[in-house]
């Protein structure tokens, strides 16, 4: 199987490079930069470029990653974040090299050759494929020791998705149990026999961490007959989508959840981006947007200019929050009963220009300070006030893991709609939710994404915005 996947992997790498190698001279030709067959060395040292390009953008996206467990819009969204690699690559080269191409219409023919061309042979090695597999071929046979909760989630998964290319030929358990179509094969004894008389590619071993003498017995039967083992951890049902495996010494770590800012050179990344876009924006932006904002807030109602806030960043550490105060001087966070407050629609506590600011989410400029002191961060998990976190640890369940990273000024839950109040304790789930999964998928781009989504909202309007 390992020499199976290293053959498709290399297989996969190779068509790629030869449709960027096609996409490229196309490019030359259709740009009428060349009408003959001669190349500068020029024209080569652009290809290699592009290609170390690739190789590099491939590695971060995973795009050679075995796919026959992964859709194809997976696929073809890690192909367009590498095509982006490409297209900025080739802008650079291009104006370094700028009396022999034409920037434009270079780039842009060439990107669109190789996002046909590569889209187009990526569906079609899924097309292939999904042939084989339905045809009976380049399927995988699978025998599943342990129907319990996790054997039968392993189950549903190759169930429900076909297109993964594994055929479960049954479970073995010494329960036993009334599972659908008839799958359950009978006690772990019969083992043995089913290797004689079946061709089984992978024994997966979903049993019980205490079941250790089974799993003796099962990987010692298995070896007698060349057939490989997988064994799905029982406290694999704790895990998140984005784990991680890594090895300490001898032993391998299983981290629960993959959390990438943690590992330094991601943060220097995210930091470095955050403060140069920060600075731009103070620079050409803020200079003359802030001082008409605090002449507008302090003309219309009496008070200070700014909010301050307790709120919490990463690690639970605590921080003053700035914001463009939008309520009216004196207004309490804490009710009569202890409650914390949230902003409501037509909340009696905003003032008529801040109505506007809340709407335009300019309120929130002042915490680009908190970004350049880096207590926070341009996008992240929104940063609650104090008491909204002392209430929301205690009910809502792994709400503390959004305090693995900064908060940030935007997030993955606000442009996906879940921002303002969040009194039904659902909606608190759901941010938290969505908080979690940008922890566990961040990358630059979706960072970028984010922002350009946060834009967007902003000139569109968003109706939880008050």
């Amino acid at each position: 199987m390992q020499i199976q996947r290293k053959a498709l992997h290399t297989t996969r790498m190779l068509a790629d490079f030869f449709l960027l190698a096609v996409s490229f001279f196309a490019a030359l030709y259709a740009g009428g930069f060349k009408t003959g067959f001669q190349f500068r060395l020029i024209d080569f040292l652009f290809l290699i470029i592009l290609s170390s390009a690739w190789v590099f953008s491939s590695k971060v996206t995973r795009l050679y990653d075995e796919f026959r467990s992964r859709d194809f819009s997976f696929e073809l969204i890690n192909l367009i974040k590498n095509l982006l690699v490409q297209f900025l690559s080739a802008i650079v080269f291009v104006f370094i090299a700028k009396e022999i191409y034409s920037p434009r219409l270079f780039v842009l023919v060439y990107e669109v050759f190789a996002l046909i061309l590569l889209g187009f042979e990526k569906y079609l090695f899924r097309v292939i494929f999904e042939k084989f597999r339905k045809s009976g071929r380049n399927l995988r046979s699978v025998l599943i020791i342990g129907a319990g909760e996790v054997g039968q989630r392993f189950y549903d998964s190759i169930y429900k998705n076909p297109h993964f290319g594994y055929h479960v030929l049954g479970f073995l358990d010494d329960d036993e149990k009334d599972l659908i179509q008839g799958k359950y094969l009978g006690p772990i004894y019969k083992l043995e026999g089913l290797l004689e008389k079946r061709q089984v590619d992978d024994v997966i071993v979903a049993l019980p961490n205490y079941a250790e003498e089974r799993l003796q017995q099962v990987i010692a039967t298995c070896e007698n007959y060349t057939t490989r083992v997988r064994i799905i951890p029982d406290y694999f049902k704790f895990f998140s989508q984005k784990y991680s495996i890594s090895m300490f010494g001898k032993f391998p770590i299983i981290s629960v959840r993959e959390d990438r800012l943690n590992e330094i050179h991601w943060r220097m990344i995210k930091r470095v981006f955050d403060s140069v876009l920060t600075v731009l924006l103070f620079l050409f932006v803020f200079s003359w947007l802030w001082p008409l904002i605090i002449i507008a807030i302090r003309s219309t109602s009496k008070g200070p200019a700014f909010f301050k806030q307790e709120r919490w960043g990463r690690n639970g550490k605590r921080f003053i929050a700035l914001k463009f105060r939008s309520m009216s001087a004196g207004s309490k966070d804490i009710n009569a009963a202890g409650e914390y407050q949230q902003a409501t629609k037509n909340d009696p506590r905003i003032t008529s220009i801040g109505k506007i600011l809340r709407k335009t989410n300019l309120d929130e400029l002042p915490q680009f300070i908190n970004v350049l002191k880096g207590e926070m961060s341009l996008v992240g998990p929104r940063p609650h006030p104090t008491p909204l976190n002392l209430e929301s640890k205690e009910n809502i369940k792994r709400y503390m893991l959004r305090h693995l990273v900064k908060p940030g000024i935007t997030g993955w839950a606000q442009v996906n709609g879940f921002r303002g109040e969040t009194k039904d304790p659902h909606l608190m789930e759901k941010r938290v939710e969505y908080d979690l999964w940008y922890i566990e998928h961040w990358s630059f781009w979706l960072d970028l994404q984010i922002l350009f989504l946060t834009v967007w909202k902003m000139v569109k309007g968003d109706p939880k915005a008050y």
